[in-house]
């Protein structure tokens, strides 16, 4: 395996009173653009609030002061009119130059399509034929207050967008199911992915490192729980890691047909029970009844009757409720193991094994 830097930075790096600089060139003049907007309002302030507390000051009732009469002076109006222009314009020209960089996305060297879920990020490089869900890596344990947080509380992944420095790489967002927003503040993007559309932004990173962010849209009762994870590498580290991802995912399909033990099942169907599903049913099975159902003790994954339904459920869902399509989601060796690990967990004990072989066949005769 490579080493991945595990340098970088948080979801901000700044001091707390300002925005963060950013790691890239669009993100650095994103923020001079800020900083020149904040000098102009701060001179604008202090020249309108200076004459209000001046004129308060020298023209007070007790000084005797009378307030002048005066309508249509078309000096006066002409400068106030003139003035403020003038000033848009200044303020016009640094950002209209800023979002034509920003919205350039032509010549791009490499393409990632981001989906957002409810609540994970799916990656597509569209040039290699690899993709895979990024999912929040944040133990239960932390979050539920058992332990405590680490330093990358709710911004730890389990599989990280890995991308190479010194490229110009394109994002194209859309979404599954309802509106997420992609925001990476280091490398200055926020972008909304909506169902049926498709948004662009790009990026150059010209330093190795981690660089962290989150779901900027409220998208559903685990919105604080999908974080953005990017590692930047060498485009040589980057290419061995591709290759590696490649050989893994030909590796699982060559096995696709061996028998797995139950222990294996187990072990990996508690991995993707915990990433996917212990939200809404639990880590103990017990669910959140009427919406999410208990599964311990629950008859359609104790008994042999409930089987195919079992199946049925995960693979497709179920219409009209939260439960979601696992085909597309997960592999066959997890949906094998998760449903295997679901009827021998939590004193269901069937003694049921699930095969991916046996998933292969259910969805080649769906189709």
């Amino acid at each position: 395996m490579i080493a991945l830097p595990v340098a970088g930075s948080q979801v901000n790096t700044s001091s707390g009173w300002n925005m963060p600089p950013g790691v890239t060139g669009i993100s650095q003049n994103i923020f001079s653009l800020h900083m020149i907007i904040f000098w102009i309002c701060v001179v604008i302030a202090l020249v309108v609030f200076g004459v209000i507390f001046w004129s308060l000051f020298a023209y007070r009732k007790s000084k005797g002061a009378k307030a002048a009469h005066f309508h249509e002076n078309t000096l006066v109006e002409v400068i106030w009119t003139a003035l403020p222009l003038i000033i848009l314009v200044a303020m016009a020209v640094p950002a209209t130059a800023t979002l034509k960089q920003l919205y350039d996305t032509s010549e791009a060297d490499m393409d990632i399509l981001v989906t957002g879920h409810q609540w994970r990020w799916h990656y597509q490089y569209m040039e290699e034929d690899l993709s895979f869900f990024s999912n929040l890596a944040t133990p239960r344990s932390q979050i539920e207050g058992q332990e405590d947080k680490g330093d990358f509380y709710l911004l730890e992944v389990d599989q990280p967008l890995v991308v190479p420095t010194g490229q110009k790489i394109r994002f194209l967002f859309t979404s599954n199911d309802v509106i997420h927003s992609w925001w990476v503040p280091d490398l200055g993007i926020k972008k909304d992915t909506l169902p049926g559309f498709i948004n662009e932004s790009w990026t150059r990173i010209e330093e190795e490192g981690t660089y962290r962010g989150q779901c900027a849209e409220l998208c559903g009762r685990n919105h604080a729980f999908m974080p953005i994870e990017v590692k930047a590498v060498s485009p040589e580290a980057y290419q061995s890691w591709v290759e590696e991802r490649k050989a893994a995912a030909a590796s699982e399909a060559a096995n696709v047909d061996r028998e797995r033990s139950l222990d294996e099942l187990m072990q990996r169907g508690e991995e993707v029970y915990t990433t996917y599903c212990a939200a809404c049913h639990q880590e103990d099975g017990g669910g959140m009844p009427p919406a999410f159902p208990a599964l311990k003790g629950n008859a359609l994954v104790q008994e042999e009757s409930g089987r195919q339904q079992h199946l049925e459920t995960v693979l497709h869902g179920r219409s009209g409720t939260p439960m979601p399509a696992y085909s597309d989601t997960l592999s066959l060796a997890d949906i094998a193991a998760v449903i295997t690990y679901e009827r021998n967990a939590w004193g269901n004990n069937s003694g049921d094994r699930v095969q991916p072989a046996e998933i292969r066949e259910l969805l080649d005769s769906d189709d």
